[in-house]
Protein backbone atom coordinates (compact mmCIF):
# COMPACT_ATOMS: atom_id res chain seq x y z
CA UNK A 1 0.00 0.00 0.00
CA UNK A 2 1.22 3.47 -0.83
CA UNK A 3 1.38 6.20 1.80
CA UNK A 4 1.07 9.84 0.78
CA UNK A 5 2.93 12.44 2.80
CA UNK A 6 0.77 15.54 3.34
CA UNK A 7 3.32 17.44 5.45
CA UNK A 8 4.24 19.93 2.66
CA UNK A 9 0.57 20.85 2.39
CA UNK A 10 0.34 21.46 6.15
CA UNK A 11 3.01 24.15 5.81
CA UNK A 12 1.33 26.01 2.95
CA UNK A 13 -2.33 25.95 4.01
CA UNK A 14 -4.28 27.30 6.94
CA UNK A 15 -7.47 25.75 8.27
CA UNK A 16 -7.40 22.51 6.30
CA UNK A 17 -5.91 20.34 9.06
CA UNK A 18 -9.10 18.33 9.50
CA UNK A 19 -9.28 17.56 5.78
CA UNK A 20 -5.69 16.34 5.67
CA UNK A 21 -6.20 14.23 8.81
CA UNK A 22 -9.23 12.58 7.20
CA UNK A 23 -7.25 11.87 4.03
CA UNK A 24 -4.34 10.56 6.09
CA UNK A 25 -6.54 8.20 8.10
CA UNK A 26 -8.62 7.06 5.13
CA UNK A 27 -5.96 4.75 3.73
CA UNK A 28 -5.15 3.06 7.03
CA UNK A 29 -7.08 -0.07 7.96
CA UNK A 30 -8.96 0.19 11.22
CA UNK A 31 -7.46 -1.84 14.00
CA UNK A 32 -10.10 -4.33 15.14
CA UNK A 33 -13.08 -2.35 13.86
CA UNK A 34 -15.82 -2.61 16.48
CA UNK A 35 -18.89 -4.54 15.40
CA UNK A 36 -20.80 -4.05 18.65
CA UNK A 37 -23.36 -2.61 19.00
CA UNK A 38 -24.96 -2.85 15.57
CA UNK A 39 -26.43 0.38 14.21
CA UNK A 40 -28.40 1.91 11.34
CA UNK A 41 -28.05 5.38 9.83
CA UNK A 42 -31.15 6.63 8.05
CA UNK A 43 -32.26 9.82 6.37
CA UNK A 44 -35.54 11.03 7.86
CA UNK A 45 -35.86 14.30 5.93
CA UNK A 46 -34.03 16.58 3.53
CA UNK A 47 -31.56 17.68 6.24
CA UNK A 48 -32.51 15.25 9.03
CA UNK A 49 -30.85 11.97 9.96
CA UNK A 50 -31.22 9.29 12.64
CA UNK A 51 -28.69 6.88 14.11
CA UNK A 52 -30.33 3.83 15.72
CA UNK A 53 -28.16 1.56 17.87
CA UNK A 54 -29.19 -1.81 19.33
CA UNK A 55 -28.30 -1.52 23.02
CA UNK A 56 -30.33 -4.29 24.64
CA UNK A 57 -29.80 -4.49 28.38
CA UNK A 58 -28.57 -0.90 28.74
CA UNK A 59 -30.57 1.76 30.57
CA UNK A 60 -30.41 5.54 30.13
CA UNK A 61 -27.99 5.71 33.07
CA UNK A 62 -25.59 3.26 31.41
CA UNK A 63 -25.30 5.28 28.18
CA UNK A 64 -23.30 8.45 27.59
CA UNK A 65 -23.52 10.59 24.43
CA UNK A 66 -20.95 13.29 23.72
CA UNK A 67 -20.43 15.59 20.72
CA UNK A 68 -17.09 17.30 20.21
CA UNK A 69 -15.49 18.79 17.08
CA UNK A 70 -17.59 16.99 14.43
CA UNK A 71 -17.36 13.68 16.29
CA UNK A 72 -20.24 11.93 18.02
CA UNK A 73 -19.15 9.53 20.76
CA UNK A 74 -21.57 7.00 22.25
CA UNK A 75 -20.37 5.02 25.29
CA UNK A 76 -22.07 2.21 27.11
CA UNK A 77 -20.87 1.23 30.58
CA UNK A 78 -23.03 -1.47 32.09
CA UNK A 79 -22.73 -2.22 35.78
CA UNK A 80 -22.18 -5.93 36.34
CA UNK A 81 -24.68 -7.57 38.62
CA UNK A 82 -23.50 -10.57 40.60
CA UNK A 83 -26.13 -13.27 40.51
CA UNK A 84 -24.17 -15.87 42.43
CA UNK A 85 -27.19 -18.17 42.86
CA UNK A 86 -27.99 -18.20 39.09
CA UNK A 87 -26.08 -20.54 36.81
CA UNK A 88 -25.90 -19.31 33.22
CA UNK A 89 -25.90 -22.18 30.74
CA UNK A 90 -25.62 -20.05 27.60
CA UNK A 91 -24.83 -16.32 27.29
CA UNK A 92 -26.20 -14.92 24.03
CA UNK A 93 -26.99 -11.39 25.21
CA UNK A 94 -23.88 -9.28 25.11
CA UNK A 95 -23.24 -7.50 28.38
CA UNK A 96 -20.04 -5.73 27.44
CA UNK A 97 -19.09 -2.09 27.50
CA UNK A 98 -18.66 -0.29 24.20
CA UNK A 99 -17.51 2.94 22.62
CA UNK A 100 -18.68 3.92 19.14
CA UNK A 101 -17.51 7.02 17.21
CA UNK A 102 -19.24 8.71 14.28
CA UNK A 103 -17.70 11.45 12.12
CA UNK A 104 -20.25 14.21 11.55
CA UNK A 105 -20.26 16.58 8.60
CA UNK A 106 -19.96 20.32 9.11
CA UNK A 107 -23.04 22.06 10.54
CA UNK A 108 -24.65 18.82 11.80
CA UNK A 109 -26.22 19.19 15.25
CA UNK A 110 -27.69 16.62 17.61
CA UNK A 111 -31.37 17.36 18.22
CA UNK A 112 -32.38 14.58 20.60
CA UNK A 113 -31.66 11.10 21.86
CA UNK A 114 -34.08 8.59 23.34
CA UNK A 115 -34.09 4.93 24.29
CA UNK A 116 -37.03 2.85 23.14
CA UNK A 117 -37.44 -0.94 23.11
CA UNK A 118 -33.70 -1.59 23.36
CA UNK A 119 -32.84 0.87 20.57
CA UNK A 120 -31.03 4.14 21.16
CA UNK A 121 -32.24 6.72 18.63
CA UNK A 122 -30.09 9.82 18.05
CA UNK A 123 -31.72 12.46 15.84
CA UNK A 124 -29.41 14.76 13.88
CA UNK A 125 -30.14 17.80 11.73
CA UNK A 126 -27.93 19.66 9.30
CA UNK A 127 -28.40 23.41 9.58
CA UNK A 128 -26.46 25.49 7.12
CA UNK A 129 -25.89 29.10 8.29
CA UNK A 130 -27.70 31.81 6.30
CA UNK A 131 -24.39 33.26 5.13
CA UNK A 132 -23.48 29.95 3.45
CA UNK A 133 -26.85 29.24 1.82
CA UNK A 134 -27.34 29.92 -1.87
CA UNK A 135 -29.24 33.11 -2.50
CA UNK A 136 -31.11 34.39 -5.51
CA UNK A 137 -29.79 37.56 -7.14
CA UNK A 138 -32.46 39.52 -9.00
CA UNK A 139 -31.65 41.05 -12.36
CA UNK A 140 -32.89 44.61 -12.85
CA UNK A 141 -34.74 45.39 -16.09
CA UNK A 142 -33.81 48.42 -18.17
CA UNK A 143 -30.57 50.25 -18.84
CA UNK A 144 -28.03 50.47 -16.08
CA UNK A 145 -27.46 53.95 -14.70
CA UNK A 146 -23.74 54.55 -14.53
CA UNK A 147 -22.13 57.59 -12.99
CA UNK A 148 -19.31 59.21 -14.89
CA UNK A 149 -17.12 60.73 -12.28
CA UNK A 150 -14.09 61.23 -14.54
CA UNK A 151 -16.10 63.02 -17.24
CA UNK A 152 -17.28 65.70 -14.79
CA UNK A 153 -13.80 66.39 -13.49
CA UNK A 154 -12.38 66.58 -17.02
CA UNK A 155 -14.94 69.27 -17.97
CA UNK A 156 -14.14 71.34 -14.89
CA UNK A 157 -10.44 71.27 -15.68
CA UNK A 158 -11.08 72.26 -19.30
CA UNK A 159 -13.15 75.32 -18.26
Amino acid sequence: MRHVDFSPLYRSTVGFDRLFNLLDNMGQPEQSAPAYPPYNIERTGENAYRISMAVAGFSEHDLDIEAKENTLLVKGNQQKEDDSDAEILFRGIAARNFERRFQLADHVEIRSAHLENGLLHIDLVREIPEAMKARKISIAAGPAKAKQIEGKTAKKKAD
